[in-house]
């Protein structure tokens, strides 16, 4: 029996670190003090005494250790953010004091009834037991607290730096759409054939394309090269990127003409909330590539805010076929899957892919600008 228990002890003790160096930590000092104070100076007098009731004050202290560590891992799960600190406590404090009054009620009473040990605990000594054990409650707490808190700081920390590398991916891939060779010859061929019969709608473009490249070079830039911020965040405010869209939708509207729509429904209080930079340049951009474009078939993008205050980006469904091979393009899925590492690493709820039949919806949540130092 008692192999069996420390067999669950190796085990639990390799799930968790909070656990097991609270363990390491309570019981040298616990269990020969509360032994002490359950079985009397007898404890002392004889090496077979300390031993015996040490190995099993040991076992029973062990088997409400896992317990606690248990409870304190459920609350952490139901309450985990830093700014949770206070309730968390509490709530432990208040679950590790009903679940050692309810072991050291079942156990004073076995040791008074039957005397393990030679033990001289009364009914008049059990208080200063419950008193003893109050206080390594608390103790236990504070390092179940310092040490939850100081893994989420570094996790937090991780997290930062992974979503660093996120974004840059992300941004990089934009840049790449931006720059490559049928962009490019795509957005100057538009360019050259204003420039004869519309100059002023060319000057426009001039200007809406400067607008595009300086956003992309902008979200580019290495950290080092970045004004400091009060949060310093790796998020963009949604009104930055409704802004740059604007102007993305300005050259694709140039090229596309009646075929291609953009409509955007966000109103003004949402424009603050945050998003991972030119989340929405791929998603429009992945519509765009992958859908025919006719003035006999327009394409409509709609960008909205639902009703449960979600962003969302929503096209018809019209995929290139065999048809149209010559600008068919093969999705990667890359794009969507770089929006979902950055809300994963943002410890928020994942973006919703709604593929068809008629449309195609990605429904993002909107952030917080402290999010990141939650």
């Amino acid at each position: 029996m008692t192999r069996i228990v420390f067999d669950h002890i190796r085990h639990w003790l390799r799930l968790t670190t909070r656990g097991g160096w609270s363990y390491v930590l309570l019981m040298p000092w616990f269990v020969p003090m509360i032994s002490y104070l359950l079985i009397g100076e007898h404890y002392l007098q004889y090496w077979y005494t300390f031993s015996g009731a040490t190995a099993f004050i040991l076992l029973l202290s062990t088997l409400a250790f896992v317990t606690h560590d248990w409870a304190a891992d459920a609350i952490a799960r139901r309450y985990p953010e830093l700014r949770q600190t206070v309730l968390r406590a509490g709530l432990t404090t208040v679950a590790f004091i009903g679940l050692s009054a309810s072991f050291l009620t079942v156990y004073t009473w076995l040791i008074i009834r039957y005397k393990p040990f030679s033990s001289r605990l009364t009914y008049d000594t059990v208080p200063a037991v419950f008193g003893f054990d109050l206080i390594a409650i608390l103790l236990l707490v504070g390092i179940y607290e310092t040490s939850y808190s100081l893994s989420r700081w570094q996790q937090h920390q991780v997290n930062k730096e992974k979503l660093k590398k996120e974004n840059l991916k992300g941004k990089l891939q934009g840049l790449k759409s931006q720059v490559n060779p049928h962009f490019l010859f795509n957005s100057l061929n538009s360019l050259s054939s204003l420039i004869a019969d519309e100059p002023q709608r060319a000057e426009q473009f001039v200007d809406q394309m400067a607008r595009v490249y300086r956003y992309m070079l902008q979200s580019n830039r290495p950290a080092g090269d970045e004004p400091a911020t009060d949060d310093g965040d790796e998020l963009t405010t949604l009104d930055a990127e409704l802004t740059f869209i604007d102007s993305y939708y300005h050259l694709l509207k140039t090229r596309h003409g009646a075929g291609l729509h953009l409509d955007v429904q966000v109103p003004e209080p949402c424009r603050q909330y945050r998003l991972p930079p030119l989340t929405l340049q791929l998603l429009v951009e992945n519509a765009v590539k992958h859908n025919v474009i006719l003035t006999s078939r327009p394409l409509y993008i709609n960008i909205l805010i639902t009703a449960d205050g979600h962003l969302q980006v929503c096209n018809n469904l019209q995929k290139k076929t065999p048809r149209h091979e010559l600008n068919r393009v093969e999705s990667t899925q890359v794009g969507l899957a770089n929006i979902r590492a950055k809300y994963q690493l943002l410890a928020q709820t994942e973006p919703v892919i709604e593929p068809g039949p008629d449309y195609f919806k990605v429904t993002l949540p909107l952030l917080q600008k402290n999010l990141i130092n939650a």
